[in-house]
């Protein structure tokens, strides 16, 4: 990390920070306004938000833990009268 520890001199800890993490923290909010713009456009356009954030937690995680889940779930919902 860019910033350094010092104290004022009242003894008060204060943190200097560099221009450069400066800009990058600003820069990290401008795309996270940004994915919430994108988000917002899908939503407008018809693509349920919801779904989307589900596909992209799978997409994170490994195939055959997934496969797993999805087989627990079914021998469930079979139990339960729910499967199609």
């Amino acid at each position: 990390m860019n910033d350094s520890i010092e104290t004022d001199e009242h003894g008060d800890v204060t943190h200097k920070v560099t221009a450069a993490e400066l800009r990058q923290f600003i820069e990290r909010i401008e795309r996270l306004e940004q994915e919430k713009a994108d988000i917002a456009e899908a939503k407008g356009r018809g693509y349920d938000t919801k779904a989307m954030r589900r596909i992209i937690s799978l997409r994170k995680r490994d195939k055959d833990d997934i496969a797993e889940e999805e087989a627990v779930i079914a021998l469930y919902k079979e139990a339960l009268g729910m499967a199609a």
